[in-house]
């Protein structure tokens, strides 16, 4: 065996040497390992953004609020979890009217509820609803996406602090819960309906008194008489709220909503703070569940207005040309006055008109003029 030459007290310093090399190396890497980790979870959670999302809607209510809850689910797991939402139904952060200023001020990072709720701020609103005699689904999508609609609701949210987005669609609604035949426009004098938006700026023009109220009130208001009528969103929605049981009479065809768009406000500084990615996976989302909500609400509609038919006796009613004629020189004043507000209003109506006449046109001949005929023949 070779020896190495190396007196005993040398090979113990060597071996005392290596031992310490070998120790240091250890903690440098423990302490490397620890910091990478320690740097790694706050950049992991900085990926992360909460998002706030309070809404009009009661919890669980069919239609506006299971679609609202869908939504917040599927930006959740569209993102992987980027982007992770937090849901509140009406009251249960803020009041069902009282969401617009809880986005603008930045305490909730977005609402879902209906523009028209915020005609008192500017009368633009109510057109990114809807406005009597106005836009159907499908020609409301038409302008929104295709024909400046969104370029002019950026322009209008902007100025308050917001981003909106359409993510639902509640389709032609009924004229409303009437406890009372409307034979002649006389029967409208004085009368008392719930009826937001401009829709209730007509019926004040021809005599009645429109009130504003949340979903979650109608009922307890038109059973103690507070008020005449209502309208709500359709026979699925309606049937939930159990109308049925203060008001015999279903009038139709509503005049005030032919294709009310259900709105996602975001505020502005939020939405500017994400990713492009993430902005384009709300967009998609958002604009996904529009289609959903308007497939979804008319299979049921069908549905429902059978059972409030049949099973509790609900009797549907036609408004008659006198009265829709009423209705349309009311909905004509009404829209000009919303446009003399300012330059914007009047933009955005300008723009809505163009639409109605030109994709009104279009669809007169095509899915209107089929439907008729279709129907026709087949006796529907």
């Amino acid at each position: 065996m070779k020896k190495s030459g190396k007196s005993p007290t040398q090979l113990a310093s060597k071996k005392l040497k290596r031992r310490e090399f070998l120790t240091t190396a250890a903690a440098t890497t423990a302490v490397t390992a620890a910091a990478a980790s320690s740097l790694a979870a706050p950049a992991i959670a900085q990926g992360r953004k909460e998002m706030v999302i309070v809404s009009s809607w009661g919890r669980d209510f069919p239609g506006l609020g299971t679609s609202a809850q869908r939504l917040a689910q599927r930006i959740t797991d569209g993102t992987d979890g980027r982007i992770t939402t937090r849901y509140f139904a009406a009251g249960e952060r803020v009041g069902a009217f009282d969401v617009f200023d809880e986005v603008a001020t930045g305490n909730a990072q977005a609402y879902i509820s209906a523009e028209y709720y915020w005609k008192g701020k500017h009368p633009g609103f109510a057109f990114f609803t809807s406005v009597p005699f106005g836009l159907t689904f499908t020609e409301m999508g038409s302008w929104i996406h295709f024909l400046g609609g969104q370029q002019l609701w950026d322009e209008l949210s902007g100025g308050f602090g917001l981003k909106a987005l359409p993510c639902g669609n509640t389709g032609c609604q009924p004229g409303g819960w009437f406890n009372k035949e409307i034979e002649t426009v006389d029967d409208l004098k004085g009368l008392k309906m719930r009826i937001p938006g401009l829709g209730g700026d007509v019926i004040a023009k021809v005599g009645g008194s429109p009130v504003s109220l949340p979903g979650g009130q109608i009922y307890e208001n038109l059973v103690s008489g507070a008020i005449d009528a209502t309208e709500w969103v359709g026979p699925w929605n309606d049937y939930f709220l159990k109308l049925y049981e203060a008001a015999k009479y279903y009038y139709f065809p509503g005049m005030h909503e032919p294709g009310g768009f259900v709105a996602l406000g975001m505020n502005a500084s939020w939405w500017g703070g994400l990713t492009n990615g993430e902005r384009f996976m709300i967009e998609s989302i958002a604009i996904q569940e529009s289609e959903l909500m308007m497939s979804e609400t008319n299979a049921n509609n069908a549905i429902y207005l059978k059972k409030l038919i049949d099973e509790h006796g609900v009797k549907i009613r036609f408004f008659s040309d006198e009265i829709y004629e009423a209705f349309g020189e009311a909905a004509a004043a009404v829209s000009e006055e919303a446009a003399a507000h300012s330059d914007l209003a009047n933009r955005i109506y300008q723009s809505f008109l163009a639409a109605r006449t030109n994709v009104g046109g279009w669809m007169k001949l095509a899915d209107v003029g089929y439907s008729v005929k279709r129907n026709a023949v087949l006796g529907l």
